[in-house]
């Protein structure tokens, strides 16, 4: 089949990748002239495993293009994917300039009979928006007759796993109300569903509105154990005995049952603004997800008193930070802990060394230029440093040479965000070490 796929960010790159893996031939267009033409030397904007090797291949073998202009694939495809951004307004609300904008150019450059695919985040009532739009422009061309369908079909990846998510996907949803729509959305697909997992055919409303359940579900079970986290603290449990107890029911599950610093990434704390802000415009109060939200900025608040805590005032204190990315495997830094906690941490008069496998150069830009040094090696910022400052848990980070560590500090002293390290180990070489919820941490 031939699609094209606007918006090249993390979703729509990928999707178009996967979908030109998988035999199809794909047109991934965006407007950034200095992106596009990146990407056809073989430069990719973001980090994701194994996607650089599977965009080489694909162009390689002709079915994978990039351009600037939309009607090159448009002209031949019949689906048109709308994976472009929508970012939050100051209330909250998602932007759908960019959706919308896309939908006008469709119906001012389409001539024949297409699928346009709302792969974007959006609130409920957007796929009305993007027909209304879409149907506008014909209308005005003059082609009030040409006929196109258009579909929700919520992405759900993972930064880090993006590529498994799309070629092996839990589930797919399709929010269709026209069953022609729906078997050709099928035909699609059907390659990547083998493994037995569905195909799930709803109402557009529904669909569209799944993707932000989903997230928000995921964001409160994050917040939730943070919270209980604290309660841990204040009577004496522990929070990985407690996720233990709760996560073997089956009815409950592990995933997303860590406490930490919190939820970060271009998803999560987008969709829930977006879901509150949806909630308040229909009247309705959302007091959990006002609380998640809350529990969420909180968290790297209570991480950062504790530094101060321990060491009283924190003005001249070298800290070194292990981490700087939202999640690991992704150099993406938007709403990361890191960049609230360094922020913080400046203020109060600390110096920071930071270390991260992927992110430095994207920290480059949103981190501020004083007061911070940026290392290529992770033991390299931790020479006479005060405390080490584990923020994001890349595996490299997991077992990492403690006697090592504690010969180039100046005190062996650990603030663990991520509850990585084992609390008797710690204390067997000698380190004040301070992690949340857990009752053999100091």
């Amino acid at each position: 089949m031939k699609l094209t796929v606007v918006g090249t960010g993390y979703v729509g790159l990928v999707t178009g990748v996967c979908f030109a893996e998988m035999g199809n031939e794909v047109w991934c267009v965006d407007v950034d002239k200095e992106k596009i033409q990146g990407l056809n030397q073989g430069k990719i904007p973001i980090y994701e495993p194994g996607l650089e090797d599977m965009v080489k291949r694909n162009m390689e073998a002709g079915r994978l293009h990039f351009t600037t202009r939309l009607e090159e694939g448009l002209s031949l495809s019949l689906f048109l994917f709308i994976a472009v951004g929508t970012p939050p307004g100051e209330d909250g609300s998602a932007d759908l300039n960019y959706v919308l904008s896309v939908a006008r150019e469709v119906g001012r450059k389409m001539e024949k009979y297409v699928v346009i695919v709302d792969k974007s985040t959006v609130p409920v009532g957007t796929a009305d928006k993007v027909r209304e739009a879409v149907a506008e422009e014909l209308k005005a061309r003059g082609r009030s007759g040409l006929e196109f369908d258009v579909v929700s079909n919520p992405e759900f990846l993972k930064e880090g796993a993006a590529i498994d998510d799309v070629m092996k996907p839990d589930r797919i949803i399709v929010g269709t109300d026209n069953v022609r729509t729906a078997e050709l959305m099928k035909e699609l697909y059907s390659p990547f569903v083998r493994n037995g997992h569905p195909i799930l055919l709803m109402d557009i409303h529904s669909a569209e509105l799944a993707k932000y359940a989903a997230n928000a579900m995921l964001a409160t079970r994050i917040s939730f154990m943070n919270e209980l986290a604290a309660l841990c603290e204040k009577v004496g449990a522990d929070i990985e005995q407690v996720r233990m107890g709760i996560g073997s029911d089956r009815r409950i599950g592990n995933s997303f049952l860590y406490a930490g610093l919190g939820y970060g990434g271009s998803c999560f704390p987008k969709d829930v603004k977006a879901l509150i802000h949806s909630s308040r415009e229909e009247g309705l109060k959302p007091t959990i997800l006002e609380a998640v939200e809350e529990v969420n900025k909180r968290q790297r608040q209570i991480f950062v008193e504790r530094i101060k805590g321990y060491f009283g005032s924190l003005r001249g204190k070298k800290l070194a930070l292990w981490g700087l990315s939202f999640k690991p495997q992704t150099d993406d830094m938007r709403e990361a802990p890191s960049v609230t906690i360094a922020e913080r941490l400046l203020q109060e008069g600390a110096l920071l060394t930071a270390y991260d496998p992927v992110a430095v150069e994207v920290a480059r830009l949103l981190l501020p230029s004083e007061g911070i040094t940026f290392t290529k090696d992770a033991y390299e910022g931790l020479k006479d440093a005060d405390a080490l400052l584990l923020i994001t848990e890349w595996h490299q980070f997991r077992n990492p040479d403690f006697e090592r560590i504690k010969s180039l500090m100046k005190a062996p002293v650990i603030f663990d965000g991520r509850n990585q390290y084992d609390p008797k180990v710690l204390r067997s070489y000698g380190y004040a070490y301070f992690c949340l919820g857990r009752r053999q941490c100091i």
